[in-house]
Formats: structure tokens, sequence, C-alpha cells
């Protein structure tokens, strides 16, 4: 579907095993070649379904440079049309969501259905009979995926399964997905934070190295909430979840992927996590559905683990505490993050709001969280500008790196075995041929 932009940089020279040059970073030539390289040829996440569950109900996304409808036709299906008119190419959907059974081109009129096929061209007596309008259907994204409702896509017409792309990692949406007893989650379009930031895509990652400097002063605060039940923030902050002797561990995984993995950190707060939910009604109806819906054991795990894998799915996905982050890139030194809270079907209102309570409190706009990260980026992306001794360093931990079975590369929670992961699949694929 794509082109690579020609490009005489040794891109394999710009990541070393424990460094990265910062050119990956400020470099308006490379960023290109990572719209190309990157963003067009391996799996990027779309959408939840629960965004758009019935015919006719759209979204707009992007990915990498191409504007989206991600819609649902009349059997049921996900669709994802390119967002441009096959006549004289301008979009024909401007609204950002909404529900439409056609999508009707502003520029000339020419009108598609919700599985894209041309269905109305204004002055048709005016074309000659070697017109076919079946000719003219909106281009559809090449291949689309889904796991437990999380719809992918590739704009490449050939390369590796969603199911081996994703890998191991598919347990960890499965502690999202599994923390609701009916196994469904609902993202709700119209409920996003939204961040922009001056700084470059690959600043997003997962770090466990810098909570507790730049996050020190929310910490204070969270750690003298004595409440931690639906909410993830909170409940890390039983114990120092980011100091090297805590149980937690950073992983990465094939393919970029990466997490901060807090389950044994968070797995022996299971039985006070119950009983605290045992002191309402809908707590206590949702402790009894976990155990009817998983067993007693794996219950009690999922509700010690508040739905939070914190886990990272290269290039442009994270699952963290209550919400799906979803990462834009615009410029070298422009990136959009949207993130839309997740909320869980088959529990109380009660449930549910606290955990919107919980994500607004450290990701909201008035929250310090995400703040705090926008700064800390955009200060990053100014300091690297000033390139006298450009490499970057990532080595912390890197000598104490074991392989799990699971195939992840684990380590301390603060080492940056997540960085190297990720910087390894950009090297990977932005070399490849």
């Amino acid at each position: 579907m794509t082109t690579l932009i020609a490009s005489s940089r040794d891109y394999g020279a710009l990541v070393q095993e424990d460094r990265v040059h910062s050119a990956i970073f400020t470099d308006e030539q490379i960023f290109q070649d990572e719209m190309e390289r990157i963003f067009h040829r391996t799996w990027l996440f779309a959408l939840h379904e629960s965004e758009i569950p019935n015919f006719g109900d759209f979204k707009r996304i992007q990915l990498g440079r191409y504007p989206i409808i991600a819609t649902r036709n009349e059997k049921g299906e996900v669709q994802l049309l390119i967002n441009r008119c096959r006549h004289r190419g301008a979009q024909v959907c401007e609204a950002a969501r909404g529900n439409a059974k056609r999508f009707q081109c502003w520029y000339h009129g020419w009108t598609y259905d919700t599985t894209g096929d041309l269905v109305g061209v204004t002055g048709p007596e005016a074309y000659d009979e070697d017109f076919k309008p079946e000719q003219y259907s909106l281009a559809k994204v090449a291949r689309i995926g889904s796991y437990r409702g999380f719809v992918f896509a590739s704009l490449a017409e050939h390369g590796m399964s969603l199911d081996e792309y994703l890998g191991p990692t598919k347990q960890y949406f499965d502690i999202m997905v599994d923390s609701s007893p009916t196994g469904e989650l609902e993202v709700k379009p119209g409920v996003v934070n939204k961040t922009m930031y001056r700084g470059n895509w690959k600043q997003v990652g997962m770090d466990g190295y810098h909570p507790h400097y730049v996050h020190m002063s929310v910490f204070k605060i969270f750690s003298k909430r004595e409440s931690t039940t639906g909410s993830a923030v909170g409940a890390i902050h039983l114990e120092d979840p980011f100091a090297d002797a805590s149980k937690s561990r950073t992983r990465g995984f094939p393919h970029g992927h990466a997490c901060l993995d807090f389950r044994e950190q968070r797995r022996p707060h299971g039985v006070a996590a119950i009983e605290e939910l045992n002191h309402t009604d809908e707590g206590r109806k949702y402790v009894e559905d976990m155990v009817a819906a998983y067993g007693q054991e794996r219950a009690q795990e999922l509700i010690a683990w508040h739905g939070d894998p914190h886990l990272g799915i290269f290039p442009n996905l994270q699952l963290i505490h209550d919400h799906v982050r979803v990462v834009i890139p615009i410029s070298p030194g422009e990136t959009e993050v949207l993130m839309y809270p997740v909320f869980l079907k088959g529990v109380g209102q009660s449930i549910n709001e606290k955990r919107l309570r919980a994500h607004e409190a450290f990701y909201g706009p008035a929250a310090a969280g995400s703040p705090d990260d926008a700064e800390i980026f955009e200060r990053t992306q100014r300091g690297l500008l000033a390139d006298a001794e450009p490499w970057i360093l990532l080595g912390r931990g890197i000598r104490r790196e074991q392989v799990d079975e699971d195939s992840s590369v684990a380590g301390c929670i603060s080492d940056e075995i997540t960085q190297r992961a990720q910087m390894q699949e950009w090297k990977r694929l932005m070399t490849a041929r």
C-alpha cells in the first residue's frame, strides 16, 4: 500500500545494546521513515469494539498518516475505511463520532455506505459507460484483527499474524478484561482525556525508574489514602512498588512490547481487597460474581490486580490502570495522547464510578500524574536538541536480566528492559527490507 522513503541513514547504527542516538527523537527524515516503516507496516491498535457497538456507529481515528473511519456495517462487522473520497480525495467524514448509514463527500456529493461501497454519484449521466461505481469504493485497511474486543489494523497486505504479534502479552489483556465477571469491557468514545505535548512519541513508554522523582508529590498523597479498592493507583502504594527490593518486575517481550508487572506485589493483598468490597452491597455482589465466573483463587488474584496489566503494545497502545491509552505521532517534536477510561460490564454502578474517580485522580486534566509526564517529556525533548553528546544511555540493569518461561526478559522494576525492548523493535522495523 505504501512505498518507503529513500534514506541513506544507517538506522542499525543508531540503536546499540545499551544506548540510542538522540537523532531518532528529533530528526524530521527519521520521523517520516518511521511513518512508512513502522506505522504503515506493523500492527496498530485501532479501537475497542465497544466504541462502535451498533450498525452505523462510527468513530474517526488516525493510523499513521491515514485518516480512518471505523464503523459497523449491516452485518455487524467492524470496517476500517480510509477517509478519502475516491473522486477528488476529500475526507467524507468530518464528525469525530456518531451514527450514520451513509457518508457523503462535501465536495461533490459522492456517497458511500458503511461497507465503503459507492452508492451515490451526483450527475451520473456525465460519466461514460466505462465508469463502474463498484470500482470506486472507499479503500480499506489491508488487514484487521482483534483480541478480546481490542481491534488492531495493519496497512500492510502481508506480515505476521496478530496472534504472533501479540504473543505472550495476551495474558495481560486478560487481566484487564477478566476484571469484569462477564469478561466484557466498555470503552466510551466520548469519554476521553487528551494530552498534547511537545516531544517525541517514543518518550511514552513503560518506565519504572521515574516515579520516585517525577511523581514524588503525587505518591505522597496516595500513600495517605486508606481505601484502595477499585483504584490500581492506590493499590500499588500499599508498599513501594518501585524499589528494587519490590516483587514488581519490568518485562520486555518480542516485537517491542513491554510491561511493568505488579502482579506479585499485589497478589498478597487480594484478601484485604475482597474484605473492603464486602462492605457494600454492590461490592459484595461483584466478589460473588467474580468467584462464580472464575473460581475463588483466580477471582482473588484478579481483584488484587485491579485489572491493571500496565502493558505497552508497540508502537501505539498502552493498557494502564483503568484506561486505554493511544499514542498518535504528529511530528518529531509533537505527540497526542488519548486516554479512554475502561468500564466493566456486569458490575454495579458504584464499582465503575470508583474506577473513573481513580483514573481522574492521577490521569485527569486536573490531576498531577499526566501533567507531570507531559512536562518531563517536553523538558527531555528540549534537552535532546542539544546533541553535542548525542548518545542516550538505556543500560540500567542490563547485566541482571533474566529470561522467563513466557519468553519475556525480566528484571527489577527500575531496570530499563522496557526501553531496550522497544528500541530493538524500532531497529528491526527500521532496517527491515
